[in-house]
């Protein structure tokens, strides 16, 4: 058996995955930028730290994860996915860099802010299924999962280097330029793409196209006993847990009275718990249902420490707690629903579970915000708590109640 270090990373063998990998890295780092630069732009210049505001934005831009879930996921199972993610990245470069220029000159406002993170969220929410999807094609079913939890790593190492570098640049030059150079890491991403060896990828099943294929996914995924119990836990924990912009930026200005970089480290620091967390899953064998409760447990407990966190510090320490939690709990679910459903049905039922995991953010976001400017930030971290620990519930409930033919996919 091989070292596990190399077992770990053994989906960067694969050629294209190396290449797609080294773009997704650039990209992701530049993502992690913009999102702490808009952030920070409507939380201190735009407004007068008006959490809701930051809530209003979070929801804006993941509301087309919802509203567009079914489209989405018929084009990840139907069309040509590598022109699907030419087409989302180029257009969210082109985003970037708009408001990057507008905000560089001054004039941009909070109402077109709304409006890009509209427009950009509805970018993602085609190429996010997409893009999840499309790791089977660069390295098969047999390092499935090895790749998600690489995948999700870069994400994790550019949420670490990200923030801490818009820090940096929102404080010496201004919050536009890490909207720009979010913009222009998107060409990694298509440089990468163009070096492929067609020749060398899993083409997926392609579905076919059959009347009533928009609810199609939501048909096989509802009519699962594992799946169902997933998609509740992600809904749970997605829309009133994973509201981090509004947990960091409320307790570093509001608590700690820190600046646009210790906004940062805060989120860098986070990111080496998930890190550390996608790290862990790439060693490990395919998940078990077991891992979502232990992961939702933790979360809750995380984010109870950090809601009684004395110091900034102190906090910093939970958010760690935190971020391996988080990973834990999403990664897998990428995972097992992607490995247990039918390859022509993964963009739908992918689709799904991003619509269920951030498309509650609309519902969840203006009530933590809400809650953070009426009772305060510690107690917007008591509602994530609160979710983390309802999850941990049901996936309690799913265990000791294990019967029927979807035995298998609850198993331990």
């Amino acid at each position: 058996m091989r070292n596990p270090l190399a077992r770990a990373f053994r989906a960067l063998s694969i050629f294209n995955f190396r290449v797609w990998s080294a773009g997704a890295l650039v990209s992701n780092i530049g993502t992690w930028m913009q999102r702490v630069a808009q952030d920070w732009l409507v939380y201190t210049q735009l407004t007068h730290h008006d959490a809701s505001a930051v809530g209003f934005v979070m929801a804006l831009q993941f509301a087309p994860q919802l509203l567009l879930s079914p489209w989405t996921g018929f084009a990840a199972d139907h069309l040509n996915q590598r022109k699907l993610l030419v087409l989302t990245q180029a257009t969210m470069g082109v985003l970037a860099l708009v408001l990057g220029i507008l905000t560089i000159a001054g004039n941009v406002r909070l109402w077109q802010v709304y409006i890009f993170a509209f427009l950009f969220g509805s970018a993602a929410a085609l190429d996010a299924p997409v893009r999840q999807t499309f790791v089977a094609e660069l390295v098969g079913d047999e390092h499935l999962h090895n790749a998600v939890a690489l995948n999700s790593t870069s994400f994790n190492a550019g949420r670490m280097i990200g923030p801490a570098v818009a820090g940096l640049v929102i404080a010496k030059v201004g919050t536009g330029w890490a909207f720009a150079i979010n913009g222009l890491s998107f060409a990694a991403v298509l440089i990468s793409m163009s070096l492929f060896r067609v020749s060398e990828l899993y083409p997926n099943t392609r579905a076919r196209r059959t009347a009533g294929g928009f609810l199609e996914g939501f048909r096989y995924a509802w009519g699962r006993q594992d799946l169902r119990a997933i998609l509740v836990m992600l809904f749970l924990v997605g829309t009133f847990g994973l509201n981090f912009p509004i947990f960091t930026s409320t307790m570093a200005v509001k608590v700690f009275h820190t600046d646009a970089r210790g906004f940062g480290l805060l989120s860098s620091i986070m990111a080496i718990g998930t890190i550390s967390g996608a790290l862990i899953a790439a060693g490990r064998d395919n998940p078990k249902f077991g891992s979502l409760f232990v992961g939702s447990a933790v979360f809750g407990i995380g984010c109870t420490f950090a809601a009684l966190a004395p110091g900034y510090w102190w906090f910093a320490a939970a958010l760690v707690v935190i971020g391996v939690s988080a990973l834990t709990l999403t990664n897998a679910t990428n995972s097992m629903m992607q490995l247990s459903t039918e390859p022509a049905m993964r963009g739908r039922v992918m689709a799904l579970r991003l619509a269920v995991a951030l498309g509650g953010t609309p519902i969840g976001a203006p009530i933590v915000g809400w809650v953070a400017n009426r009772f305060g930030p510690r107690w917007a971290l008591g509602v994530g708590a609160s979710s983390g620990f309802a999850a941990a519930l049901v996936a309690i409930y799913v265990l000791t109640r294990r019967t029927g033919p979807n035995r298998a996919g609850l198993a331990r």
